[in-house]
């Protein structure tokens, strides 16, 4: 049986074992032993700072903590049923009998209520970061798709009906643009969360002098929480990520919905891998989409638990009340069925088998060229409402006759309006419904291929803000092109003074290139010191680069950003426009002024006007 309550001595009698068992949290919160160990061990190295411990007694107790998480990591069985409150208590037991009374100091200063807050956002950190690589490789997965039936014509819907044709890579492709912004959710709320309540204590602050930014810095978190009532209370991020996984898992179900019905007897325009289904206990001709079914299921288990944690939050007062234990089963679950369902469907979409020639069919059936027919008659002058019209009565005739639209005679068409010419027929071909969708983001083979390689580019790409981290490879970027004489050298001390301005390109963990945002006084802004490693085979960086930084010009609400360049096309390609330097006083006065090549200046002025 476990030892004493840590808060034991101020009750004569012990808890009851009803209170017990309704109170404890071992049998869930153990998943956060290492996440514990990880606080215990910084927070005795802050113990040794300000005198409360020695520096032999911080090695011992570190030395302890890091056999601890040793002997747990080859036994984790041990825990859940070890009859301790919570993990803090397991944790502090295991560590009393390896050291005694010394290991009985570690908590001098410390609460649960910071301790169990720290640990949560170390564990909900590590599990994000391990969600955003399946949240790639499912991206990737459907890439790879996309790539595999680029030439694949699938009838595109809407009510369920059969409207009009769309490439099966376009459909691919709408997935990873909505798994992008889960992505890019899932991002926001990590980086969000990224602060340290370690040192908060219960809710008015430790006692001790604690460097509390040294404290967080050292377990990787990028500052402490600023206040300790909001700290130890906070659960925004919880609900944050359930917030995130909740419409992720929305935008899998909507996927599995897809693929389960494109999958059934009645559409017949794919066909699930046997590793991925399952058969009927009564019924030996089934191929059940079982996995697909689990994702759709799964969705309505995590939405419920952001409902049940909301609820739970709603009217909490200040600071911590034992109310917010419900913050873990539910993130923990949610978590959990997220990233396996992001897996499966991976493992999905990797083992479809596609009837390329039932998805062509379908995409001729239904009259989809109708809307065709309409346009062409609108190319002849014709109102749009009142092609429509005729068209919809061209329809009716069609159906009468059991025949689409492309097979109806001349004549039959002309007796519902003679504007119908003998080059009517072009029109209503499969091809010419699909090449007509150049716009951007439309369905025609030119644009898919173009999305697809985009999507392809991003996927070997990260493009980030810089940090310091990040100067070194910045330095020697913006060096090598100064060198090459394509931009302005620029000294070590000004990129550390201007790494808020950077934007850098990550290819496998290695910055690849960076540019930056400057603002002038007048609100003008001017990208800069854009430069790619000339080794990287991986292109498109610089255009992500140029992206990332409009981005934040807009959200700056900047009006208007320059660019001088010798590559006038790239930036053309970026919707960049020609302008003259005259218009450009401030980069005269401050750079063009001091240029060596001012008397036989090269460079194109070029702008890009943000709305």
């Amino acid at each position: 049986m476990a030892s004493a309550q840590l808060w034991g001595g101020r009750f004569a009698d012990g808890p009851s074992e009803a209170f017990q068992a309704f109170n404890d949290s071992l049998p869930f919160d153990h998943v956060l032993a290492e996440q514990d160990i990880q606080g215990s061990v910084a927070w005795a190295d802050g113990l040794r700072q300000v005198g409360v411990i020695t520096a032999q007694e911080c090695q011992q107790l570190q030395q302890a903590l890091t056999e601890l998480w040793q002997e747990l990591q080859q036994h984790p069985q041990q825990i859940a049923g070890a009859g301790d409150e919570d993990i803090h208590s397991f944790i502090e037991r295991k560590l009393v009998e390896r050291v005694g009374d010394l290991g009985k100091k570690l908590h001098t200063g410390r609460s649960r209520n910071d301790q169990v807050a720290t640990d949560l956002r170390l564990w909900s950190r590590q599990q994000g970061q391990a969600v955003l690589k399946a949240l790639t490789t499912l991206q990737g997965a459907l890439t790879e798709f996309a790539a595999r039936e680029i030439d694949t014509v699938l009838p595109g819907y809407t009510h369920l009906q059969r409207a009009q044709p769309v490439l099966f890579a376009h459909w691919a492709l709408a997935y990873v643009e909505m798994l992008q912004r889960d992505h890019e959710r899932l991002v926001d709320a990590l980086e969000r969360m990224n602060q340290s309540p370690l040192g908060c204590g219960a809710l008015a602050g430790t006692a001790y002098p604690i460097d509390r930014e040294q404290l967080a810095q050292q377990l990787g978190f990028h500052s402490a929480c600023r206040n300790s009532l909001d700290a130890v209370s906070d659960r925004d991020f919880v609900l944050e990520l359930l917030s995130t996984a909740s419409l992720s898992m929305l935008h899998l179900s909507r996927l599995a919905e897809d693929l389960i019905f494109y999958n059934s007897g009645e559409a017949g325009f794919i066909e699930l891998a046997d590793d991925v289904t399952s058969g009927s206990s009564l019924m030996p001709q089934k191929k059940n989409p079982d996995a697909l079914e689990l994702v759709r299921g799964k969705s309505g288990r995590v939405t419920g638990a952001l409902m049940a944690m909301t609820v739970t939050l709603k009217s909490l007062p200040l600071a911590y009340n034992k109310d917010l234990q419900e913050d873990k089963e539910g993130l923990f679950d949610a978590l959990k069925h997220w990233r396996a369902a992001l897996n499966i469907s991976s493992q999905c979409l990797q083992g479809i088998r596609v009837n390329r020639e039932r998805c062509r069919q379908a995409a001729q059936q239904g009259y989809a060229n109708a809307t065709e027919l309409a346009d062409y008659l609108v190319s002849k002058g014709v109102p749009f409402r009142q092609a429509h019209h005729q068209v919809g009565e061209l329809v009716q005739l069609a159906i009468k006759q059991g025949k689409p639209l492309e097979q109806l005679s001349l004549s039959q068409m002309q007796q519902v309006t003679e504007t119908i010419e003998e080059d009517v027929y072009p029109w209503l071909s499969l091809q010419s419904l699909l090449e007509k969708r150049q716009a951007l983001g439309g369905t025609s083979p030119e644009r898919v291929k173009e999305a697809l390689k985009k999507h392809q580019q991003q996927q070997k790409i990260r493009v980030r803000d810089a940090n310091l981290s990040d100067i070194d490879a910045i330095v020697g970027l913006v060096g090598h092109w100064a060198g090459a004489g394509e931009n302005l050298p620029r000294a070590k001390d000004d990129i550390i003074h201007s790494i808020n301005e950077f934007a850098v390109s990550e290819i496998d963990g290695n910055v690849m290139g960076c540019a930056s945002l400057y603002i002038y006084t007048t609100g003008l802004a001017e990208i800069r010191s854009l430069g790619v490693n000339p080794q990287s085979k991986v292109k498109g960086q610089g255009r992500l680069l140029v992206e990332k930084l409009l981005r934040k010009a807009r959200d700056l609400h900047l009006k208007r950003v320059i660019v001088l360049t010798r590559v006038p096309d790239f930036f053309e390609q970026q919707g960049f426009y020609h302008c003259s330097k005259d218009s450009l006083p401030e980069k005269v006065m401050k750079d063009c002024e001091l240029c060596p090549r001012k008397a036989n200046c090269d460079e194109l002025a070029m702008e890009f006007r943000l709305l």
